[in-house]
């Protein structure tokens, strides 16, 4: 299968433009840009299908060369719904930096990250609308579709401008860094193609671009962190343990689109393994493998199985198997007391508002709800000790099925 093949059977070319874009892209040779957002420090997983394609073209003998928003980021692009609030200046820099190691982290070192602020921060305004405004119709801006869609709530003339940015981002990485081929999400289309125009007005030469279908969720709602349901590329920001739960969820009416777009494995694979999880859907086999091959892309081996083992112990009950890391992760942003002694478990529950009175604690201990490290404890007189504790450090408690608190010993 060629790599124009592999992208059409994974659904990741929706528009295209560029005469023999097909035959271009099997060649090989090219030089790509791709563009991140410095709005966040980490790119997140709605992005990731998009930075993968970046990926599959440089194995197949493309090269990359990722931009980070520098200038753009302070702007905003039109999202087809409201104006975006303006980003500050200091936290667009970190931004970049981070995403920056971020890229080369994914894509190797030697990976070119450049940021268009570089070439904008001396570009007179005036000069601006001479070399790039002149050639771009207002009437072609206004009907692209984020535009059209934003009008109707108010757009201002800083995110009208953002496609002239962007489409002289193409212009300036093709005049100085030979690029000739650009691609990214499908809301991008308008942006991709005001840098070909500009590209054919101004050197009378053909470059190409494509866009890739957005990532959605099965309710059909971008996978993103405008809609709030993002998870971030950045393990620091979100866990393995968390990307492991997140995909593990997947409905399955999703997992052939998600295998396609989110792994590197073959057409012949996802077939074996769909067919499989159809015979045994409850195994979540399709879901494991998604997991597997992403957080293990992202994150390495280690993590993967470290995710796996925090599951299976949380699953089954034994949480005395974890080590405080790995209880850390498992229980990030549940609610936690410190205490500095042994205690009673009756007088804890009521102290840490596990329990509203000693009365409440009393039947849930009775009615064997209460479980300590996986352990029920039906015990009124029981004690929370230091020696029980996880690494010396962690008393896990969980109330009923799915109420969990922590106790740290400090």
């Amino acid at each position: 299968m060629t790599l124009y093949e592999d992208l059409k059977y994974r659904g990741l070319i929706k528009d295209e433009a560029g005469e023999d874009l097909e035959k271009k892209l099997n060649q090989g040779g090219l030089t790509f840009y791709i563009g991140a957002d410095p709005s966040a420090e980490s790119l997140h997983i709605g992005q990731f299908p998009t930075f993968l394609v970046a990926e599959r073209l440089r194995r197949a003998g493309h090269k990359a060369i990722i931009l980070v928003g520098g200038a753009t980021g302070r702007v905003g692009d039109p999202r087809g719904t409201k104006e975006r609030e303006k980003s500050d200046v200091k936290v667009v820099e970190r931004n970049f930096e981070k995403i920056k190691l971020q890229m080369k982290k994914l894509f190797g070192e030697d990976t070119l990250v450049v940021n268009n602020y570089d070439w904008f921060k001396e570009y007179n305004f005036i000069d601006f609308l001479r070399d790039v405004g002149k050639y771009v119709n207002v009437s072609y801006m206004i009907n692209k579709d984020l535009v059209k869609r934003q009008m109707e709530s108010g757009i201002s003339y800083a995110e009208f401008s953002y496609m002239l940015i962007q489409g002289y981002d193409f212009k300036y990485l093709h005049d100085h860094y030979g690029v000739s081929l650009q691609f990214g999400g499908s809301d991008q289309w308008g942006n991709l193609t005001t840098g070909i125009e500009l590209i054919r007005k101004l050197n009378n030469e053909e470059v190409y671009a494509f866009s890739c279908p957005l990532t959605l969720d099965a309710s059909g709602k971008k996978i993103g962190k405008s809609e709030g349901n993002a998870l971030w590329l950045d393990k620091e920001k979100t866990s393995s343990y968390e990307l492991y739960q997140y995909i593990i969820n997947f409905e399955d009416i999703m997992m052939e689109k998600y295998l396609k777009v989110y792994t590197f494995l073959t057409k012949e694979e996802i077939e074996k393994i769909l067919e499989e999880h159809t015979k045994n859907p409850e195994v979540r086999i399709a879901q494991k493998t998604l997991a597997r091959e992403v957080i293990t892309y992202l994150h390495g081996e280690s993590e993967y199985e470290q995710a796996v083992k925090i599951s299976e112990a949380l699953f089954n009950g034994n949480i005395k198997t974890l080590n405080a890391e790995q209880i850390e992760i498992a229980f990030k942003g549940v609610p936690s007391y410190e205490i500095d002694q042994d205690v009673l478990l009756l007088d804890l529950l009521v102290d840490s508002s596990i329990c509203k009175s000693k009365r409440e604690a009393r039947e849930f201990i009775g009615n064997r709800s209460i479980s300590v490290n996986g352990d029920v404890c039906d015990q009124m007189d029981a004690f929370i000790q230091r020696v029980n504790a996880i690494d010396n450090q962690y008393i896990v408690i969980r109330r009923g099925k799915k109420k969990y608190y922590i106790i740290k010993f400090v």
